[in-house]
């Protein structure tokens, strides 16, 4: 325990809910609501006594309580020199201040636990040797903003530090503008519409988010149009105001439109109308062509940071949610 001092921590706080079945241990409770940590992993923080249940140091085989309230300060293994590697990268725009990469789905923006080969930032990497560094660790260099792992899409990357700050400063005070197309089950009520609603952590599954009790999370605000309707799904473009972690899954699948094909979310079974015989067959070929969320950052634009110039940028739709398309717009007439 000597090197607590030294050694670098993630926090988690939270209560086990009113309601909870008792009985679980303690070990298997915090490996299910924790992200990228294994149950071995648990135990030896356990052992360390990095975990308190209710102010007091516990076994693993603690019984949880309703109520309970854990504290745990997991040690941060330092993480390994992030390395340039080669792979096809789809350049949209660069210029001496920043690249603007079409990502395709599948492949994750920087390294981090259980991904620190393969990443985008590696193949960037390998691009060129000027990037911003915008963290001391060294592991997101130009990396200015995210997209999910089997999100596609338009991104932004910054090839110095001035250009970061600024791009960075944009995204906060929403100087940018965001569009993303996404295919979801249902019809909304109204063609164009606005969703707000706190996101945080699910209390429920602490590996997904959820739309929470005002105050409860962080503000998030998705503006919403209908592109195109079809049987029971449509065709959304998305604005976003605010930029929170599955913000655009979260929100849509709160109103009851899960995202097509998402599996963390609920988009990856048959939501609305019939689910037997050859449109059953349809939905089952399309599941297994996407893998994942259909979900493209379309478009994004801002004011350039060195020329001051407003600029924006297109991406084409990746083949698998232009192969969903058109299957919908051959096999599934509009309701509306």
């Amino acid at each position: 325990m000597s090197n607590k001092k030294e050694q670098e921590f993630k926090e988690y706080h939270f209560k086990v809910p009113a309601g909870h079945t008792t009985g679980m241990r303690l070990d298997k409770y915090i490996a299910s609501f924790v992200q990228n940590v294994s149950r071995t992993k648990v135990q030896k923080a356990i052992e360390g006594e990095y975990v308190t249940v209710n102010g007091k140091v516990e076994k693993s085989s603690y019984n949880m309580e309703p109520g309970d309230q854990i504290d745990i300060h997991l040690p941060i293994p330092k993480p390994p020199e992030v390395t340039a590697e080669k792979m096809d990268l789809d350049i949209v725009y660069e210029d001496d201040d920043l690249i603007i990469v079409n990502k395709k789905a599948g492949r994750v923006v920087h390294p981090a636990y259980g991904n620190w080969t393969g990443t985008l930032v590696s193949g960037l990497m390998w691009h060129t040797d000027q990037l911003s560094e915008p963290d001391s660790k060294h592991i997101r260099p130009g990396i200015v903003h995210r997209l999910d792992k089997d999100t596609s899409g338009i991104l932004v990357v910054a090839k110095n530090d001035e250009t970061h700050r600024v791009l960075s400063e944009y995204f906060r005070t929403k100087d940018i503008e965001r569009t993303y197309w996404a295919i979801v089950w249902g019809t909304p009520d109204n063609k164009e519409g606005t969703i707000t609603g706190d996101i945080g952590r699910s209390r429920s599954d602490r590996k997904k988010m959820a739309v929470l009790p005002d105050g409860k999370g962080k503000h998030a605000t998705t503006h919403y149009k209908v592109l195109e309707y079809f049987d029971h799904l449509s065709l959304l473009e998305l604005k976003l105001e605010t930029g929170r972690t599955h913000q655009i899954r979260v929100h849509l699948a709160n109103e009851n439109h899960w995202v097509l094909g998402d599996q963390k979310y609920g988009g990856d079974s048959v939501r609305y109308g019939a689910n037997t015989g050859s449109r059953k067959q349809m939905f089952n070929n399309i599941m297994a062509k996407l893998q994942r969320q259909c979900l493209h950052a379309k478009t994004l634009g801002f004011e350039h940071p060195t020329t001051g110039e407003m600029v924006e940028f297109d991406s084409d739709l990746p083949e698998d949610f232009a192969h969903t398309l058109e299957k919908l717009r051959q096999n599934c007439k509009p309701t509306l």
